[in-house]
């Protein structure tokens, strides 16, 4: 059986999460956040005591990840050793420690079969930043989802104000920037579009018309089969 496997790329905070988790909804498909275990291997780094940019501390103590993913309700669990992180992992500073673990060549080589391994056994809808250029080179379809700098530090700006966290919108945006500029600059599977993605961008858009739009482009990809 052939799987279909739909690769969501894009900057942080366009929304790619949230309208992956409708698609494989609505699409009957597993969502896999890839950010999530991304951000999972950060977690044990800290706890660690181990820094984003310590290549000889993550290679050392990389093979003590053991990583597992359930879903529960349609939610995405992430468990490391046996414990579920899923709350502890989202946090702005494990956001910066994401994207600084996923620099690091041994941390993805880990986790790519990993990934690769889900696509192979079921339909999946991966988001992430480099899913449809490494991870899922031959993916079924692949998007490329973004908006502006000023409407994702928006977006999870009043993300985090929902979670009753004090924080400032300069401050949000200026870390967002951050962190595009860290991905988009890792030597490392950098952040990019596909040569054959479809560009979506969300800044002006509902969640209701994104998910629209992309489910008009997987159908036709799907249907021309």
């Amino acid at each position: 059986m052939n799987y279909i496997s739909i690769a969501i790329d894009g900057p942080g905070g366009a929304g790619k999460s949230t309208v992956a988790k409708r698609l494989a909804s609505e699409l009957g498909y597993h969502y896999v956040d890839t950010g999530a275990i991304y951000r999972t291997v950060g977690y044990h780094m800290s706890l660690m005591g181990i820094g984003p940019k310590d290549k000889d501390g993550i290679e050392r103590c990389i093979d003590d990840v053991n990583i597992q993913i359930e879903w529960q309700d349609g939610v995405q669990h992430m468990f490391l050793n046996g414990q579920d992180v899923t709350g502890e992992i989202r946090t702005p500073e494990m956001s910066m420690m994401a994207s600084g673990v996923s620099a690091q060549k041994c941390v993805r080589d880990y986790l790519l079969q990993m990934q690769r391994d889900l696509a192979r056994t079921q339909n999946v809808i991966m988001d992430g930043r480099d899913i449809g250029t490494v991870v899922l080179p031959n993916a079924t379809v692949k998007i490329y989802l973004t908006a502006s700098a000023e409407v994702r530090a928006e977006r999870r700006f009043l993300e985090l104000q929902g979670k009753g966290e004090k924080v400032k919108f300069e401050d949000v945006l200026k870390e967002l920037i951050a962190r595009d500029q860290q991905d988009m600059n890792r030597a490392i599977a950098p952040l990019k579009q596909a040569d054959d993605a479809f560009v979506v961008d969300a800044s002006y858009k509902n969640v209701d018309e994104v998910v629209a739009e992309i489910k008009d482009i997987i159908g036709r990809k799907v249907a021309a089969l």
